[in-house]
């Protein structure tokens, strides 16, 4: 579902994988959705591709290098503000560890902790696609 008169804004979210964990990073409390749980990442800028963006906000965000890869699911989500067109994409880390440089929290989710957090609603739809990374 899109807002009348708008076009969706296009947001990649990283399913970045360790030892059967996912990644999980709480929003700041000022933003949007402040203090609910997403996958890591962020808006593709003009010019970018999804890849490209992702990376970029993961270095910018976390600290981390990370090789992108497939694209494992996606959802469309109208807030009251803006609709978003989010995008899950598998990746790889390649350098450093992950930190916390824009978010409240990082944790690192098994399977069976997926549900141990309040995720933003357009992150929901994406789960059982992370679910089928975790296994």
């Amino acid at each position: 579902m899109t807002l009348p008169g708008t076009a969706p804004i296009r947001v990649v979210a990283a399913v970045l994988v360790r030892q059967g964990r996912v990644l999980a990073a709480r929003r700041p409390l000022h933003k949007s959705q402040g203090g609910l749980w997403e996958l890591p990442g962020g808006k593709v800028e003009d010019a970018e591709t999804d890849a490209t963006a992702l990376a970029r906000e993961l270095r910018e965000e976390l600290a981390i290098d990370v090789s992108v890869h497939e694209r494992l699911a996606q959802n469309v989500h109208a807030y009251d503000h803006q609709t978003v067109r989010l995008v899950a994409l598998r990746c790889e880390l390649l350098d450093g560890q992950p930190r916390a440089l824009e978010h409240l929290a990082l944790r690192w989710l098994g399977a069976d902790e997926l549900d141990s957090v309040t995720w933003a609603p357009a992150d929901l739809p994406l789960l059982p696609a992370v679910l089928r990374c975790l296994e």
